[in-house]
């Protein structure tokens, strides 16, 4: 079984690949939303590789419900940002939701303790009301990035009311390869009157 010593170890071991996204103004997060979503900032924890250790920890996080390690991430992660939201000031946590029947099957949102401890850190609450995933996600494995942007457009809706209004919502995911799901849940928040967005996930993948 997989527990923190096993991550532990591996920090130990520099086997981490971790990305430094949060020193950086300009990194490949900001990047890879220009001219999609305008973003106060964004930042992923570590690199993804196929077959490495982030990976697996996500795997077993994602599929293996060892939430510890959402946990465990989200303390870490929340103890860098600390600096950053004494400056730019984030109002709530909003996870990209699984659809109800995902929900179902899974028994779990993988980036619930994530983004409770993130909440705990950072002393800001976790909203998973705002936003609701509306079609079943299948494999987009073989679509293009212009056919998975396209299919988000209508996958997501929101939910929000006047108190809502002029928030800055910290978006989180698991991983970002195209960027499609976080600029379709982005733009949802970012139709909410004067609200601004940043986006925090675990990982980054070049692929």
């Amino acid at each position: 079984m997989l527990k923190n010593e096993a991550i532990i170890c591996a920090i130990c071991r520099h086997e981490l690949p971790i990305t430094r996204h949060i020193e950086l103004d300009s990194n490949e997060i900001s990047k890879k939303f220009y001219g999609r979503l305008d973003l106060v900032h964004g930042s992923a924890l570590f690199y993804f590789h196929k077959k490495g250790i982030t990976q697996e920890l996500i795997h077993n996080l994602k599929y293996k419900n060892h939430q510890e390690i959402g946990t465990f991430l989200g303390e870490w992660y929340g103890e860098d940002l600390k600096p950053l939201h004494e400056k730019i000031k984030f109002d709530a946590i909003i996870p990209v939701p699984l659809h109800k029947k995902r929900l179902k099957e899974r028994g779990y949102n993988q980036l619930t303790t994530f983004g409770h401890s993130l909440s705990k850190s950072l002393n800001i609450p976790y909203n998973e009301h705002i936003l609701h995933r509306d079609v079943y996600a299948v494999t987009q494995t073989k679509k293009s990035f212009f056919e998975r942007t396209d299919d988000k457009k209508t996958a997501f809706g929101a939910d929000f009311t006047s108190v809502d209004h002029g928030k800055h919502f910290l978006l989180i995911d698991d991983v970002i390869t195209t960027g499609a799901t976080l600029e379709a849940c982005g733009k949802l928040l970012a139709a909410i009157p004067n609200s601004k967005i940043s986006i925090v996930t675990l990982a980054y993948s070049h692929s």
